[in-house]
């Protein structure tokens, strides 16, 4: 088991510190949550099927780390993770998606995440096994020359065990990867062809359709003539399948999604409203009752199995400008029992997003800039400055949290973005006196202002 499984509520609310700045009651929260697993998992089986995740949702304006923080958490717990955007789904699934899809795509991610761990395990063999393959199509078998009746006969000439180790070794060095080989793969175009099927919300079952014809006609064995370097990946490809059991990837991939998913659900506040029963209102309650068996814990039925979301645990987001959570209907509060309401962003914080983060905006773009030669450095007034003007355009327009510095910084580097190429050497300093003079006429202008921040 990965040892961050084992992460006390303090330490998971560390390792988020380095990542989202501020939000400590949403970080608790969400830690608390994720020690509850490590927690349930060393109970009795009985007294395991009784506990069930205590559900979150966080309720904050865009911009200000939701979706940060339960991605985050998700790759702390090395758990398969599905973040979807609630105003997708339909009551019926016939415009939009039907709410089941995110748990297939949580199982999906299951199956990826359990397929590279099994391929790490059998790196080892598969290459072994697909480089004397590919030595075989090098070497292939040769006839006894006519007129030779016995092996006392043939010509002294380098054996043939000599001649396949120097093949060898000239494969290890990447010396033959031009070469060209005929071998013998899987030609997986041959199983049986599906269409797209006509219809929004469909492509998901002509996947599924495809992926049942693709195990019941596999494909047939064919030649092909490539490349080395292309066919040693090709066999090393079909070695990993080979070696890795499919019946058992796919039993740990749904226990680890039933027992360690987390499910995203962002704007669930878009299929909330706060006077419901009749237009489209109606359609989002029926969305929220669609939602209500999934959260609540049932069996959804996926290509690798039914998968059961009872212990499944479900972050939800929202702003909820014109509603609140206590206007979803009373069976779906019931499921979401701990609501967190995430601050807006001051301009302290922005300063602290702009420098204390370990991949924080200003690191970035002086490291991408370092691979032109321009020594791009940060004075603190200029963060001081880029953060100031990132709250003065927040207020004046639609408050987009942290989101604004993305734009704010795009607009202040573009010249030296630009022109790095041909500033080999050169420094930069952004100093607040630079941002003023690059940004400084926008900000005053409110319309241009709108459009450009």
């Amino acid at each position: 088991m990965d040892p961050t499984h084992a992460l006390t509520p303090r330490e998971i609310v560390a390792e988020l510190d380095r990542y989202v700045v501020g939000q400590q009651d949403a970080k608790r929260m969400v830690a608390i949550a994720l020690r509850n697993r490590w927690r349930r998992r060393r109970l009795g089986p009985e007294m395991q099927d009784e506990v069930l995740p205590k559900n979150i949702i966080l309720i904050g304006p865009t911009g200000v780390g939701k979706t940060e923080i339960a991605r985050r958490v998700a790759r702390l717990a090395d758990a398969p993770f599905v973040k979807v955007e609630a105003s997708k789904f339909t009551e019926v699934g016939y415009v939009g998606r039907d709410v089941e899809s995110m748990i297939r795509d949580l199982t999906e991610l299951g199956v990826k995440m359990v397929r590279e761990e099994r391929q790490v395990q059998v790196e080892g063999k598969a290459r072994e096994v697909a480089e004397e393959r590919l030595l075989d199509a090098l070497l292939p078998p040769q006839p006894r020359p006519p007129g030779i009746h016995s092996p006392g006969e043939v010509p002294a000439v380098p054996s043939r065990t000599e001649t396949r180790e120097k093949l060898r070794a000239q494969l290890r060095d990447g010396l033959l990867d031009d070469r060209e080989v005929e071998v013998e793969v899987t030609d997986k175009a041959q199983g049986m062809p599906i269409g797209v099927v006509g219809g929004p919300g469909m492509e998901e079952f002509t996947g599924n359709l495809r992926d049942m014809f693709s195990q019941m006609f596999p494909g047939r064995r064919t030649h092909r003539r490539m490349k080395v370097a292309e066919a040693r990946e090709s066999l090393f490809a079909e070695e990993v399948e080979r070696l890795i059991e499919r019946e058992d990837l796919q039993r740990e991939a749904i226990r680890r999604v039933e027992e360690a998913g987390i499910v995203f659900i962002d704007e669930i506040d878009k299929v909330v409203s706060r006077d419901g029963g009749h237009g489209p209102d109606v359609s989002r309650e029926g969305v929220q009752r669609d939602l209500l068996p999934i959260v609540e814990g049932s069996t959804v039925t996926t290509k690798y199995g039914m998968v059961r979301t009872d212990h499944i645990l479900f972050i939800a987001a929202g702003a909820f400008h014109m509603s609140k959570p206590a206007d979803m209907i009373p069976e779906l509060q019931g499921r979401f029992p701990i609501r967190v309401e995430l601050s807006s962003l001051t301009e302290a914080d922005f300063v602290r997003i702009l420098t204390e983060p370990r991949a924080a905006l200003t690191r970035q773009y002086v490291e991408l800039m370092q691979t032109e030669g321009v020594n791009l450095a940060f004075t603190d007034d200029g963060v001081r400055e880029i953060a100031r003007i990132a709250v003065e355009a927040n207020s004046r327009t639609e408050n987009i949290g942290a989101r604004r510095l993305f734009t704010i910084m795009e607009k202040l580097l573009d010249e030296v973005s630009f022109n790095a190429p041909d500033m080999q050497g050169v420094a930069v300093e952004v100093t607040a006196s630079y941002v003023q003079e690059r940004l400084g006429d926008l900000v005053k202008d409110a319309d241009l202002s709108r459009y450009i921040l």
